[in-house]
């Protein structure tokens, strides 16, 4: 049996940075304030955009993963997007063709699964009609693919602007010019080490989704762009789908706030589906895990510009301990797993004393980039499954690793070519944790 996709669009760039998350917001918010029912969704495995999305839109936004996910999760929560929505917005990942490799993981592979036709946002400060160019190659460059319409970004003039349009009306006409927006610097959104500062730490989100609605309702050509959302592509259904992470508990705390915020709504419903009570709590605020859980999460995020504070919350690290004396399931990913260790060292060079549960210790003092997919095999039977099952993961952080062990490893790694990357992770009794997100399970 063959299903037909709800009816979206993606928007894409030619490279990161090139605007397409303030279009994006934009559009989302516009489309919601004119009383259309709109659902958000991110290529790749990006946490921090989908805050700023799921604000715009009011609706949890999903990732889209063509590399990590199976084609059943890639089916299921396309469907979830599409239940009760009148149109999807996909934020496209990097560049448009930018994945691991050559047909994998791009936001152009997502576009080609799902049917659904693309917007390119081009920033075109420092070339005019050299823009037709890129875009017609961009058009052209891949058949399975649809180019619909181009955005063109941080224009510096009106002159500027009609140059632009000119070049591209002889070159691609077949690309729908959907307008120019100028250079304004009150649509910028900060960032850090990881991405954008977050949605929740942003005082001013709800103004600066505002700023950029009025901003595309006035340069872009919204009829155009949503006469452009097509019906998604219909595929085979792939059978009944299975959670992603199994649920670590029946009652599982979750750790929710500012230094916690990298969790995936996927997993945390999917955990919830399963029958699972998933119990939010705040270190930031003094609050410990439920007393009774029988498994604590702790999700990637910032640890490192909140160590004093986690340090200091007594509540959190004496639940952490209590959990752990009881037997419940304590798992944390990136963030949380530097938290599980004995030491946290900020940016200053400051040690922190961590929860004392792993034998880890993390530094920022000289931080490095880790970055990439993973394949994540289980090295041992555990509530992650048994022994030898594999998740496609993906791993991006800066800390340096002072001490990891001894222990036994929570996985065994490969990068997304396969290069084995050896272990990773730590595991003690029923604490274990790893620098590793998982994303889903890989078919066998």
């Amino acid at each position: 049996m063959t299903t037909a996709g709800p009816p979206g669009l993606i928007v894409a760039a030619p490279a990161s940075a090139s605007g397409k998350t303030v279009v994006t917001l934009g559009l989302i918010r516009h489309f919601v304030r004119t009383g259309a029912r709109v659902a958000a969704a991110k290529a790749g495995p990006d946490y921090i955009d989908p805050r700023f999305h799921a604000a715009a839109s009011g609706r949890p936004c999903y990732n889209l993963d063509s590399w990590a996910m199976r084609a059943a999760t890639l089916m299921h929560v396309r469907d979830r997007l599409g239940a009760d929505v009148d149109l999807v917005i996909c934020e496209g990942v990097m560049g448009l063709f930018d994945g691991v490799g050559p047909g994998a993981g791009s936001t152009a592979d997502l576009a080609a699964s799902t049917g659904w036709p693309v917007i390119l946002v081009v920033d075109v400060r420092g070339q005019g009609a050299s823009a037709a160019a890129l875009v017609r190659g961009f058009a052209s460059h891949r058949s399975d693919v649809t180019l619909a319409g181009v955005v063109f970004n941080r224009t510096g003039s009106d002159r500027h602007a009609a140059i632009l349009e000119a070049a591209t009306v002889d070159a691609v006409p077949s690309v729908a010019r959907l307008g120019c927006i100028p250079r304004m610097a009150d649509l910028a959104l900060p960032s850090r080490h990881l991405g954008l500062v977050q949605a929740g730490e942003r005082a001013d989100l709800d103004a600066t989704l505002d700023r950029a609605a009025v901003a595309v309702a006035r340069y872009l050509d919204i009829g155009a762009i949503r006469r452009i959302a097509g019906p998604g592509a219909a595929v085979a259904d792939e059978g009944r789908w299975s959670p992603s992470v199994p649920p670590l508990g029946q009652r599982i705390a979750f750790a929710d706030d500012a230094a916690f915020a990298f969790s995936y709504p996927l997993v945390l419903e999917a955990w919830r589906d399963a029958g699972a009570e998933v119990v939010p709590f705040s270190p930031l605020a003094g609050e410990g895990p439920d007393a009774g859980a029988d498994a604590v999460y702790l999700p990637g995020g910032y640890p490192e510009l909140y160590a004093g504070r986690i340090a200091g919350a007594r509540d959190f690290l004496d639940g952490l301990a209590d959990a752990a004396g009881r037997g419940a399931v304590v798992y944390g990913e990136c963030g949380g797993y530097m938290v599980l260790g004995r030491c946290l060292i900020d940016e200053h060079g400051v040690a922190h004393a961590m929860a004392g549960l792993l034998a880890l210790e993390t530094s920022f003092a000289e931080p490095r980039l880790h970055l990439g997919y993973r394949r994540a095999r289980v090295s041992a039977d555990g509530p992650l499954g048994e022994a030898g099952v594999t998740y496609r993961a993906h791993e991006f952080h800066y800390a340096r690793t002072l001490e990891e062990g001894p222990g036994a490893p929570l996985f065994e790694c490969a990068d997304a070519g396969g290069a084995e990357r050896g272990p990773a992770g730590l595991v003690d009794g029923r604490v274990m944790g790893s620098f590793i997100h998982l994303i889903d399970r890989e078919d066998a």
